[in-house]
This record gives structure tokens, C-alpha cells and sequence, in this order.
């Protein structure tokens, strides 16, 4: 009898195995329904470049990550001077006496210069996220080293401002913004500071990561956002603002209700934008096949958060617009404060390219939600500076797939063109059908670290493809097949477009 179950379970097990490898071995199919009812794409993909010794003129990589920058020609790039580096973020880094002030531009004017060049001819996000430390109650002065590219870690200090009031907190952002857009400023004795400069900002981002710095209440937040943004409407009525940027927005429902608020706020204020963070990170126990499934679970769990918070701005504010505006992940192996040059194990080559499907995935998601803004963050990191999160070379300043990624998305899924249903079974692998004056295209993304085959609607067959896979940091060109089908390589991420014949 034992004899026989065993042969029995053994004839069914070989039976079915051939039938769950040809299940697995199927194209996923694709459908899409050009017929009905269409959504404009809003979405614009764009990233982030944070201030760092690697982007200073004299850097190895000066040159490469600025010309990455100036050719990708992405609107609202944010620029973030933050505190690691307080002599490259904070321009009076002492309290003003009866005798002096300690306003001081010169290290952190050209990397502002170079960004504002880069990015000229294009909308982009300011946030000197970094206050000065003096303007906060802390049990003795903040020191800072010398040496401006030398990291620290614990200049945010203070949770209460000296001034309640935020009259001086507005004073320095008020004669900060002068320096670069109204030509100079009259500082606290009464010196005028000249600069010459007379640049556009078309946003302003009032703090970084609110609930990691400083971690103000709700109040207190809109009290100094309103102080600033009163301050900043006058200097220039055109500029907008983006408020919050907040690092954990799943824990602060309470902050989002109470900003979004306009009752919240002083007459006059306008809540333009809010903007908050999403790194996927996985456990230090975990490899790189796990991370294919970590990564992108935690997107889903970002997702939902994301509808979360729509409902809430739908609600409270229906005009202010949302920038997801950190977007990326980071390896557990990047923070290590008390050896911050240590650089680490190797990160393996295909993360890569599966740190840009995670963005690819969730631009597609946030598209079809209809957020404004969705930015990869960042363009440099290096040993010390969360390396995993570069989207160049820190020692070349060659493009990786994270920036190749955001660049085939940014060329080709541009505001103007309209979103259709596309039908599929999105497990492995996802889809965003989309047309544009050109034509009918796809954005296909494979979340697993393995080939994947689609089969994709007739008018493919044949067409061309615009693909970043694991092993190509570059765009690299292909086919459709003339049956339609079209194999995804690990972490690929694709634009399909229509073969000619079918326009």
C-alpha cells in the first residue's frame, strides 16, 4: 500500500511539474483597450540633486554630473543644500552681534550657479532645507569643522526656535532668496550685501524631512511656513511653494490634515504643493533575490499611503498639487555614521537596474493616480553619502540605469499625451498603455530578477523598443517581434512603440 501511494504521488507530482513550468514559462499578455475613456498624463518624472563635496568645481565628477544634468533637460529638479555639510548649506552660520554678521556666500554659490545653469530654461524646486543652528535653543553652540566637506551628522540640533515669534527665521530666509533673485540684501546692522544675481525661482521648498529635523509640530510647522511664504510672496508674487517633504508621510496623518487646512492658516497663504519621501529598503540578511520581492512590496505599502493622503488634499485642499519628490531606495549598508567613509560591501551591478524599476514602477502607479510630480533621488551619492542612492558614477560621473531610466521615461511620457486602460495581470511584470500625437506606446516594467516574455496587442508586432536591462546602464534600441511577443530582460524597463505600419 505505502509502495503504491508513494508511486501515486510520485506519477502525480511528474505529471503536474511539466505543467507548472510551462505556467511559469507563458508570455504575460497584455491588453489594451484604445476605446475607452482616456486620462491626461499630469505626471512628470524629474529628480533631485542634493549638495556634497562630489558636486564642488575641482571635483573628479564636477563636470559629468552637471553635463548629465543639463542634457537630461527635466523640469522642477529640486536642488537641496542640507546639513552634513553646513558650510555648503547655510549662509550665516553665527549669530549677528552689535559689531558683524556672518553672512557668507562664496562656498555655496557655485554649486547654486552651476545648478542654475544646468537647469536654466526650466522650472525648478529651491530648498535650502538647512536652518541655521543659532536660530534654535541648544544646550551650547553646534560646532562645525572646518574642513566644509568633512559630514556630520548632528547639526539639527534643537527643537524650539529662540524667536517664537519667527521673525528671525524669516529675516534669514527672506535675505537668503534676495542674494539670488532680488540682486543682494541689507543685513541685520544695516550692510548692504550685493551680489548681482537676478534668477528666477520658480518654487520654493520650506524644509526637508520635517519629522526627522527639528520634528516641529503641526503648528509650529504652518507657523514658520507661514512666516516664511508671507515673507517670499512679497519679495516675488510669482513664486510658488512646496510644503512638508516629509520623510515618513505614513506616520503623520495629523500633520497632513492640519497643513492642508486653510483654515489653518494666515490669510493670504497659499498652499501650493506638498511633497514627501519613499526609499524601499530591505534587511541587512537579505540578498538580491530577495530584494525583487521587497522592493517592490514596499512600493505597494507606499501606494496605498499615496491614495491615503490624495484623499485627505481632495478633501481639505483640492487645488494644492503633490511631488513625490525623493524617490529611490537605499541598502542598509550605506548608514553607518560612526565610519562614514568606510565604503561598505560592493553593491551588486544589477541593483542597479533594480532601484530604477522601483522608480519606473511607481512613476507608472502615481500616473495613473494623476500625481504632478514624481522625483528620483539623487543625482550623487558616494562612500559617506548614501551611495546606493547615486544615479552617477561617483567615480566616473557616467549615468547608471537609475538615470537612464528617468531619462527614457522623461523623453517619452511627456505632459499632453492620455493614458488608457491597459488590462494584465501586473505580478511580474507591469503596464501603462499611453497615446501622444506620435502615436499608440507602452511602459512596460519587469520586477523580477529574471527574463520575462510579453505578448503584447497586434499593433506592437514588429514595432520598435526602447529598453534598460539589467546589464545595459544605457537606452538600448530593439524589436518587437513580428509574433508580438518581446522578452524582458531581468529589471527591464521599456518603452514599446507602435510598429509603423499600424499608425
Amino acid at each position: 500500500m505505502r509502495i503504491d501511494a508513494r508511486f501515486s504521488i510520485f506519477a502525480i507530482v511528474t505529471t503536474l511539474l511539466p505543467i507548472a513550468v510551462q505556467a511559469q514559462q507563458q508570455p504575460v499578455k497584455i491588453a489594451v483597450n484604445w476605446k475607452a475613456d482616456r486620462q491626461p498624463l499630469k505626471t512628470k518624472p524629474t529628480l533631485q540633486v542634493v549638495v556634497n563635496p562630489l558636486l564642488r568645481r575641482g571635483s573628479p565628477i564636477h563636470d559629468a554630473a552637471f553635463a548629465a544634468l543639463k542634457s537630461l533637460g527635466a523640469d522642477d529638479v529640486r536642488y537641496v543644500p542640507w546639513h552634513p555639510y553646513p558650510r555648503l548649506a547655510v549662509a550665516e552660520l553665527e549669530p549677528p552681534t552689535s559689531k558683524s554678521t556672518s553672512w557668507d556666500f562664496s562656498l555655496i554659490d557655485p554649486m547654486t550657479i552651476d545648478f542654475l545653469n544646468a537647469t536654466e530654461g526650466h522650472d525648478r524646486i529651491l530648498n535650502f532645507s538647512t536652518i541655521p543652528a543659532w536660530l534654535y535653543k541648544t544646550p551650547k553652540p553646534v560646532e562645525i569643522p572646518k574642513d566644509p566637506d568633512r559630514v556630520i551628522w548632528n547639526y539639527t540640533q534643537g527643537k524650539e526656535l529662540r524667536d517664537p515669534s519667527c521673525k528671525e527665521l524669516a529675516d534669514y530666509y527672506e535675505r537668503l532668496v534676495s542674494w539670488y533673485t532680488q540682486g543682494g540684501f541689507t543685513d541685520e546692522l544695516g550692510v548692504r550685501h550685493t551680489s548681482g544675481y537676478h534668477y528666477k525661482f520658480p518654487y520654493w521648498e520650506v524644509f526637508n524631512e520635517i519629522d526627522g529635523e527639528h520634528q516641529p509640530t503641526p503648528q509650529q510647522y504652518v507657523a514658520s511656513y507661514d512666516a516664511i511664504v508671507g515673507r517670499l510672496h512679497v519679495i516675488d508674487p510669482q513664486m510658488k511653494f512646496v510644503a512638508l517633504a516629509l520623510a515618513f508621510p505614513t506616520r503623520a496623518p495629523d500633520t497632513m490634515e492640519y497643513f492642508l487646512n486653510p483654515a489653518n492658516h494666515k490669510p493670504g497663504i497659499p498652499l501650493d504643493m506638498i511633497s514627501y519621501h519613499f526609499y524601499a529598503s530591505p534587511t541587512k540578511e537579505q540578498t538580491l533575490e530577495d530584494w525583487q520581492y521587497t522592493f517592490f512590496d514596499q512600493a505597494d505599502g507606499f501606494l496605498a499611503t499615496v491614495r491615503y493622503i490624495e484623499a485627505i488634499r481632495k478633501r481639505l485642499s483640492p487645488q494644492t498639487k503633490t511631488d513625490l519628490d525623493e524617490i529611490g531606495s537605499i541598502l542598509p549598508t550605506d548608514w553607518h555614521p560612526d565610519t562614514p567613509y568606510d565604503p561598505g560591501p560592493p553593491i551588486p551591478p544589477d541593483y542597479w537596474n533594480a532601484s530604477a524599476a522601483i522608480y519606473a514602477y511607481l512613476y507608472l502607479e502615481t500616473a495613473k493616480i494623476g500625481i504632478d510630480i514624481i522625483g528620483e533621488s539623487q543625482l550623487v551619492g558616494f562612500p559617506s553619502q548614501f551611495p546606493s542612492v547615486t544615479m552617477v558614477d561617483w567615480q566616473t560621473g557616467k549615468p547608471n540605469a537609475r538615470f537612464s531610466v528617468l531619462q527614457l521615461v522623461h523623453e517619452h511620457l511627456k505632459p499632453g499625451a492620455t493614458l488608457v486602460e491597459t488590462k494584465l495581470i501586473p505580478k511580474d511584470v507591469d503596464a501603462l498603455a499611453f497615446e501622444d500625437p506620435i502615436g499608440h506606446h507602452l511602459l512596460l516594467v519587469n520586477k523580477r530578477h529574471r527574463p520575462m516574455q510579453v505578448e503584447l496587442p497586434s499593433e506592437f508586432r514588429g514595432g520598435p523598443a526602447n529598453v534598460v536591462e539589467t546589464g545595459t546602464p544605457s537606452i538600448q534600441k530593439t524589436t518587437v517581434s513580428a509574433t508580438g511577443t518581446l522578452e524582458l530582460g531581468a529589471f527591464a524597463v521599456a518603452v514599446i512603440n507602435a510598429a509603423a505600419t499600424s499608425r
